[in-house]
């Protein structure tokens, strides 16, 4: 049974203002992080590249280096939450005790004509974001 809990974005935002210890990592990859913007604060860590788009095999690892403790508070997040859950699965396994998996993601899922930001996610909700 898995302790990852899901979390919304606006609900992420407040885990993340009330527990000064709690982290959000991003799992995008870095065009993402960079040119489609990316929560302020937020630490990246990307799960995949092209063209592969396996795990990288040294996820935890660079995860680590921001957060040695595993009972830091992590709140994870890719462009619409499928990522994120996976990078979620793979800190549990190494022993991380409190992960939050961000429904929606940064741009949420797609509208009727394809367009990713108008049904939800980080930016959806008007949150603190920027771009590199």
């Amino acid at each position: 049974m898995t302790s990852i809990k899901s979390t919304s974005p606006t609900q992420a935002y407040e885990i993340l203002n009330n527990d000064s210890h709690a982290v959000l990592i991003d799992t995008r990859t870095f065009i993402e992080f960079s040119f489609v913007g990316h929560p302020i604060g937020a630490i990246h860590v990307p799960l995949k590249r092209p063209p592969n788009w396996k795990p990288l095999p040294d996820f935890v690892e660079q995860v680590e280096k921001h957060v040695p403790s595993k009972s830091t508070t992590i709140v994870l997040m890719c462009r619409s939450g499928a990522r994120s859950m996976e990078a979620a699965k793979l800190l549990e396994e190494a022993g991380y005790q409190s992960l939050y998996n961000m429904n929606e993601g940064f741009e949420g899922d797609k509208d009727k004509n394809n367009h990713r930001g108008k049904l939800g996610g980080w930016r959806y909700h008007q949150l603190p974001w920027e771009q590199s």
